[in-house]
């Protein structure tokens, strides 16, 4: 098992590191929190003080504001999703067998990570399902691309990519299909959910999920 292998968030998103200080790491966690609870349209920056016990002007010390916090939790999500992948795949050579796991893991239930206590990667994973298309569709995608504001959803479309040209070296359409296969796996969770006519999947039906997006892939590229 590998057992080291880290990961850095992009910080385009950030002013300061919220990671390398108690501070910064009670933001991430409270505003994950309040995040899950309320969404981002009510989230204010005036309110997550308030959770912290802390100033607003605290915080803005690490986020310009609520959208960039967001893009650095989703970036950390996809960063922290593209880690597992690689260690739970290290040890196995069969492409299929890591194909498989990847999309194992995006269709099923997040467990907590005891690595990192300062994030619940639970109700994360929640805000993934509710909120994290709202990074990217934006008026200013194009000047955050730039930035590198989604350097880690390109990681983990490319690492899916290759996992696909593994198993099948001549498909052309890799990386839309590793972004289709992460969209899919989230979109048909949320509608499950709350837009169920929809999806064929149920609620909680990981399993179902996974077998549908297996059968779209394996489809796909054979």
């Amino acid at each position: 098992m590998l057992s080291n292998v880290t990961f850095k968030v992009s910080q385009s998103a950030c002013l300061k590191d919220p990671t390398e200080s108690e501070l910064g790491k009670r933001i991430l966690s409270e505003s994950i929190n309040l995040l899950d609870e309320i969404g981002l349209e009510q989230f204010t920056f005036k309110k997550l003080a308030l959770a912290m016990g802390s100033t607003e002007a605290s915080v803005y010390r690490y986020f310009e504001n609520k959208h960039k916090l967001l893009v650095y939790l989703v970036n950390w999500y996809w960063c922290w999703l593209q880690n597992r992948i690689l260690i739970t795949t290290y040890n196995h050579s069969s492409a299929f067998f890591k194909l498989e796991t990847a999309i194992d893991l995006l269709a099923s239930p997040i467990k907590q990570d005891d690595n990192f206590e300062f994030i619940d990667e639970k109700k994360l994973y929640n805000i993934i399902i509710s909120e994290g298309a709202k990074v990217y569709l934006v008026k200013d995608v194009d000047a955050e691309n730039n930035e590198g504001a989604f350097l880690a959803y390109k990681g983990l479309c490319s690492l899916i990519s290759k996992l696909i040209l593994n198993i099948n070296p001549k498909y052309k359409h890799s990386h839309s299909l590793a972004s289709t296969i992460i969209e899919t796996c989230h979109n048909q969770i949320f509608f499950s959910e709350h837009l169920p006519r929809l999806t064929d999947v149920s609620e909680d039906d990981h399993e179902s999920l996974k077998e549908f997006v297996l059968h779209l892939t394996a489809s796909t590229i054979q």
